[in-house]
C-alpha cells in the first residue's frame, strides 16, 4: 500500500498503460493528447509566480546585491562551459556512430511543407532582438505570456528594489514568503492528476508514431540515447562525483520528475518541483531562485546534444559534405540558438531548424527526416536537461559557499545510504 501511494510509482504505472493503449488502439490513444496537454499548463499556469516568489524572497532575504551579481556571474560561466561540453560531445559521437551514413536521402524528394510551419517560426533572431525579448513590453505581461526569462527580469527587479527600501518593506517580503507557501501547495494539488497527463502524453506518442518511426530510423534513436546516458552519466555524473555527489542517488532523489519529464517531453513540467526539492536538499533558495530559472535558458545541456547530433546526422543522411571547420561553425551556431529555447515541447525542434538555416550548408527542408520521430528523441533531451540543471545548482550553491553540505551529503552524497524514499519537499 506504501509503494502505491508513491507519485513516481503511480505515474509509472500510468506511462506503462498509456503505452498499452497506444500500441493496442493507436487512434483512441491519439486522442488521449488532451489529458497530457491539459497537465502541461496546469503546471506553466502557476510556473510565474513559483519563480517571482521563489526569486524575490531569496534575493531581497541576502541583503548583499554584489553577492547576487556574483552567482549570476558564476552560473553563466558554468553554462557556457557545460553546453558547450555537450555540443563537442554529441559531435565526436555522431562522427563516429554516422548514423546517417548510407540513407542516401535526395532533400528534393522530402515534403518541404511539413516543416514549414518550424521554418517560419525560427527566423534568426539577432543578439540584440534576444536582449530586448527579455524586457516585457508591461510588467504584467511577463506572467501573462509565462515566459520563464521575462519572469526572471522582472523577479530580480522587484527584489532589487525591495532590498533596498529596506525595514519598510519587510511586511511585503514576509507576504511574499507566505504566498510561496501558498504556490507550492497549489503545486502539490497538480501534481496529483500528473499520473493522468503522464498516461495521456505517452498513449499520445506511442498512438500517433507507434513502431513505425522507431524502426525507420532506429539507429538515430538508439545512438541519441546512448549519447545523452553517456553524457549524463560520465560527464555530470564525473562533475558531481567530483563535489561527492552520487549522480545515481541524484537521479533516485528526483525520479518522479524525471518520469513526468519523459512523459510529457517537457523539462518546465517539473520546474517548481525542482525548486523545492533542490532547497531540500540544502541549496540556497536565492541561488535556486537565480539558477534554475536561467538555466532554462542557458543550460540545455540535452538540447545542445540534440542540436549537434540531428544536424550533422542529416548532413550524413542527405550526403552532405561537413568539413572541420563547417562543424566548428555549427557548434559556434549552436551554442547561440540554443540558449532561446524553453523548457517547452517541440522547442528543441524549432531551434533545430533555426540552427540549419543559419549555417546553411545542410538543406533545410531534410529536417523532415527526424519531425516523426522528435518526440521520441524529446524525452532523451529532456532527461539531460533536468539533470544538468540539478549538477548546476548544486555546484554553483557549493562554489558560492550556499550549500548545507551535511544536509547534501546525507541524502545523495557518495557514501549515503539509498533511502526508501525521496524526502518529501518543504511545503
Amino acid at each position: 500500500m506504501r509503494l502505491i501511494r508513491q507519485l513516481w510509482f503511480q505515474v509509472l504505472v500510468a506511462m506503462a498503460a498509456g503505452a498499452v493503449l497506444g500500441y493496442v488502439r493507436p487512434t483512441l490513444g491519439a486522442q488521449m493528447q488532451p489529458l497530457g496537454d491539459a497537465f502541461v499548463n496546469l503546471i506553466r499556469m502557476i510556473i510565474g509566480p513559483v519563480i517571482f516568489c521563489t526569486v524575490v524572497h531569496g534575493i531581497a532575504s541576502m541583503n548583499d546585491m554584489r553577492r547576487v551579481g556574483r552567482v549570476a556571474l558564476k552560473a553563466l560561466i558554468w553554462f557556457e562551459v557545460i553546453t558547450l561540453a555537450a555540443l563537442v560531445f554529441a559531435l565526436v559521437a555522431v562522427n563516429l556512430w554516422q548514423p546517417g551514413v548510407g540513407m542516401n536521402v535526395d532533400p528534393a524528394a522530402l515534403d518541404a511543407s511539413a516543416v514549414k510551419t518550424y521554418t517560419t517560426a525560427a527566423q534568426h533572431q539577432t543578439a540584440a532582438e534576444f536582449l530586448l525579448h527579455i524586457i516585457p513590453a508591461t510588467l504584467a505581461s511577463a506572467f501573462v505570456q509565462g515566459d520563464v526569462l521575462q519572469v526572471l527580469f522582472v523577479s530580480v527587479l522587484f527584489a532589487f528594489a525591495l532590498a533596498l527600501v529596506g525595514e519598510p518593506a519587510r511586511p511585503v517580503l514576509d507576504l511574499i514568503g507566505r504566498l510561496s507557501q501558498i504556490f507550492f501547495r497549489i503545486v502539490g494539488f497538480i501534481m496529483w492528476v500528473a499520473p493522468l497527463g503522464a498516461f495521456g502524453a505517452i498513449a499520445f506518442t506511442v498512438g500517433r508514431f507507434g513502431a513505425a518511426s522507431l524502426l525507420s530510423l532506429g539507429n538515430l534513436i538508439l545512438e541519441f540515447y546512448v549519447v545523452c546516458f553517456a553524457f549524463a552519466f560520465i560527464v555530470l555524473g564525473g562533475v558531481a562525483r567530483a563535489m561527492g555527489v552520487s549522480i545515481f542517488k541524484l537521479l533516485y532523489y528526483i525520479r518522479e520528475e524525471l518520469l513526468i519529464v519523459a512523459a510529457t517531453t517537457s523539462s518546465e513540467t517539473v520546474l517548481p518541483r525542482l525548486v523545492q526539492k533542490l532547497q531540500a536538499l540544502g541549496c540556497e533558495e536565492s541561488v535556486v531562485g537565480l539558477v534554475i530559472p536561467t538555466g532554462y535558458s542557458f543550460n540545455l545541456d540535452g538540447t545542445c546534444l540534440y542540436l549537434a547530433t540531428a544536424s550533422v546526422f542529416l548532413a550524413q543522411a542527405t550526403n552532405t559534405p561537413l568539413s572541420l571547420e563547417q562543424q566548428i561553425v555549427l557548434v559556434a551556431v549552436a551554442l547561440l540558438t540554443s540558449k532561446g529555447a524553453a523548457g517547452v515541447a517541440g522547442a528543441a525542434f524549432v531551434v533545430l531548424a533555426g540552427t540549419i538555416a543559419s549555417v546553411g550548408s545542410i538543406p533545410v527542408a531534410s529536417i523532415a527526416l527526424v519531425l516523426g520521430i522528435h518526440r521520441l528523441l524529446a524525452e532523451a533531451l529532456t532527461f539531460v536537461n533536468v539533470v544538468g540543471n540539478c549538477v548546476a545548482t548544486i555546484l554553483v550553491a557549493k562554489w558560492d559557499r550556499a550549500l548545507a553540505t551535511d544536509r547534501l551529503y546525507a541524502q545523495v552524497g557518495v557514501g549515503a545510504p539509498w533511502a526508501t524514499a525521496a524526502p518529501k519537499p518543504a511545503e
